[in-house]
């Protein structure tokens, strides 16, 4: 979406214009819905209450968007986040990202070079349901601007120079922002699959 249009729906949500929330709402709702789903790892239901309540919230504090502070998507992105979180903090996924780290000590010696290829190429390249809970978990908790590089390169496939494009930044400054969110999501799976009291290693 380009900055004009952006600027005439940021506008138009300040006014709590109907129009601009048609607007918004088509651009970004299936983005909204698939990234939730992708860090949730929930059913249809958990999905559609996470996705509506951030259109809620950000219908609240739409009056504040301020447009130089970044474009519209990471602001609703932003909302969502939290509600994400919220999600995990009422432990609707407990028990899943329990069982998940339990598989997780239960590798041994192969959980080296898992985190290893995990550090380069993260989160949803692997098809095992208790790791993609494990790398939900560890994106959850990465600031909005890495889940959005680290989706967009390596979930959706996005080249540099688009995802630089989209973002208003230069491909250079990109792979500077990747590198950093890696090794941020590298930390954030290490915290996240630390052994579970009495497990044995």
């Amino acid at each position: 979406m380009d900055e004009r249009i952006q600027h005439e729906i940021a506008e138009g949500l300040k006014a709590g214009s109907p129009e601009a929330w048609l607007r918004l709402h088509e651009a970004y709702a299936r983005r909204l819905w698939r990234d939730v789903a992708r860090l949730t790892g929930a059913d249809s239901a958990h999905v559609a209450d996470i996705v509506q309540d951030t259109f809620l919230a950000a219908a609240q504090s739409a009056p504040g968007f301020d447009p130089r502070r970044g474009p519209l998507w990471a602001w609703l992105w932003g909302i969502a986040r939290r509600r994400v979180a919220l999600h995990y903090r009422k432990g609707g996924s407990s028990e899943d990202l329990q069982r998940a780290k339990r598989w997780w000590a239960s590798l041994d010696g192969r959980r080296r070079d898992m985190l290893t290829g995990l550090a380069e190429a993260p989160p949803e390249q692997f098809a095992s349901r208790e790791l993609a809970t494990l790398v939900r978990s560890a994106l959850s908790g990465l600031p909005a601007d890495y889940q959005m590089l680290l989706a967009a390169k390596y979930m959706d496939g996005t080249s540099t120079k688009q995802i630089a494009s989209d973002a208003g930044m230069s491909p250079s400054a990109v792979d500077s922002k990747l590198a950093r969110a890696r090794q941020a999501f590298r930390r954030a799976f290490v915290k996240v699959t630390r052994p579970l009291r009495g497990d044995v290693l």
